[in-house]
């Protein structure tokens, strides 16, 4: 028994009472979607998150500390507190520890050799102009063994 005004619809089925009657107009439910997360997982023996705390600063300091070497130090040791308080290692930061102190200090011997390397030579330069003033600028002396000719040195 088929309706004549629309050949397409199935007819009904029988209805035994127990279950009820399909509804031909309904949509099919929709279907579930999976859930999906924004990063893949982790690999076995990784920590959870991709990012560590301070990684990335800690990068940063090493660069840092190679030329402004107390400012790359500080920023290492920023580096490490952070990941340590998330839990994790962090080798940049400890290497921007070490090499902005190594550093530092070198800077800090440089710094005084220099310093005493200027104080000699300017100690020299008086000390042979104050010989050749003696002698009114003409001829020769020796100062600290070094022999000067006084004609070259300017009034």
């Amino acid at each position: 028994m088929s309706d004549p005004q629309n050949p397409d619809v199935p007819p009904p089925p029988t209805n035994d009472g127990q279950t009820p009657p399909p509804s031909y107009n309904a949509a099919p439910p929709p279907a579930a979607q999976p859930a999906y997360s924004s990063a893949p997982p982790a690999p076995y023996g990784a920590p959870a998150s991709s990012t560590i705390p301070g990684k990335t600063l800690g990068i940063v300091a090493l660069i840092v500390a190679i030329f402004f070497n107390v400012v790359g130090l500080i920023l290492g040791i920023v580096a490490l507190v952070q990941s340590r308080k998330a839990g994790y290692k962090n080798g940049w930061a400890v290497a921007a520890i070490i090499v902005g102190a190594v550093l530092f200090v070198i800077g800090i011997i440089v710094a005084i050799v220099a310093f005493t390397a200027f104080a000699a030579a300017a100690g020299f330069a008086n000390e042979a102009f104050q010989a050749c003033q003696a002698v009114d600028f003409s001829g020769t002396v020796t100062v600290q063994g070094v022999d000067i000719d006084c004609a070259t040195i300017s009034r």
